[in-house]
């Protein structure tokens, strides 16, 4: 019985060691083509699934429970022969301390997304070169996700991530594929890893940590204190509005936070929350319906 518990252990063990970054899930969504059930769809579910689940992302350590869980869904609008056109929708979140719930982080919906596709095809990784579009729009997000992950639980903990997603961004601008060039439109790639590599947006990462770290994970111990931290982080993000109003960048974060907000701000224990409402009011005004819904 010794033997066989010191066996498990150490295969807990190896497991947590090799565990990689995502825990993620991939769907495809095929319906817009008339012919959903094809394999080839099948087998790129199968084949995303696993290149995003196995390949090593970072040189960190990361144990089974702190898999980052996120959700890939491409929506196929067309395709012939090898050639795709496409929309991905991407979801992250991380866990909040002390609790059951999953905090939303990333929210983004890639409408500039095609690319070229063989079944069966080796999906194979090189942040210095750009062999496949496919792979490079999944890199970038990636790197995106764990970057704004580690955001949440170190001051500034992404900027080596988000450096690496822009050096995908800078790879792929050689490309002819949409997305990565300054040229491309203002809810692209390129404007997203610009803006939160830019000085000017700088508030962003200490609102990003502060929210979590100081404000979800805070709220199990002394929720009005980590009600009023989120508040403060919200001010921070107000400053960036006032030099850039409706940037892509929290127009993103909004996207996946306003129902959240909604949520934290709708119970007690009451705090002031007439500077929020006016905030959110100011740089989110399409999610008025959220803010309306908050109460004393």
């Amino acid at each position: 019985m010794r033997r066989i518990t010191l066996i498990l252990a150490f295969l807990s063990s190896v497991i947590a060691v090799n565990a990689q970054e995502l825990n993620a899930l991939v769907t495809i969504d095929a319906e817009q083509t008339g012919q959903p059930n094809l394999q080839v769809f099948r087998t790129l579910e199968q084949e995303l699934t696993e290149f995003l689940n196995n390949t090593r992302w970072t040189e960190r350590e990361y144990k089974v429970q702190e898999r980052i869980d996120c959700n890939f869904t491409i929506i196929v609008q067309s395709f012939e022969s090898t050639a795709f056109t496409a929309s991905l929708q991407i979801q992250a979140s991380r866990p909040v301390f002390g609790s059951l719930y999953d905090s939303p982080i990333y929210n983004y919906n890639d409408r500039q997304f095609s690319f070229d596709y063989n079944e069966f095809q080796p999906l194979v990784f090189n942040v210095n070169t750009f062999d496949s579009n496919l792979v490079s729009v999944l890199a970038y997000h990636v790197y995106t996700i764990i970057a704004l992950d580690a955001d949440t639980f170190e001051q500034n903990g992404g900027a080596e991530y988000f450096a690496r997603a822009k050096q995908i961004v800078n790879t792929a601008a050689s490309s002819n594929f949409a997305g990565w060039k300054a040229t491309d439109g203002a809810q692209s790639r390129f404007r997203y890893n610009d803006a939160v590599l830019s000085n000017v947006y700088q508030e962003f990462h200490d609102a990003m940590y502060t929210y979590h770290r100081h404000g979800l994970d805070k709220m199990e111990t002394n929720t009005r204190e980590g009600k009023n931290n989120i508040i403060q982080a919200i001010a921070r993000l107000k400053n960036i509005n006032d030099r850039r109003p409706n940037s892509f960048l929290l127009r993103t974060f909004f996207d996946a936070k306003a129902d959240e907000l909604q949520s934290i701000f709708s119970g007690g224990p009451t705090v002031d929350i007439n500077q929020l409402v006016d905030n959110l009011n100011r740089m989110a005004p399409t999610r008025r319906s959220n803010w309306s819904k908050i109460k004393l």
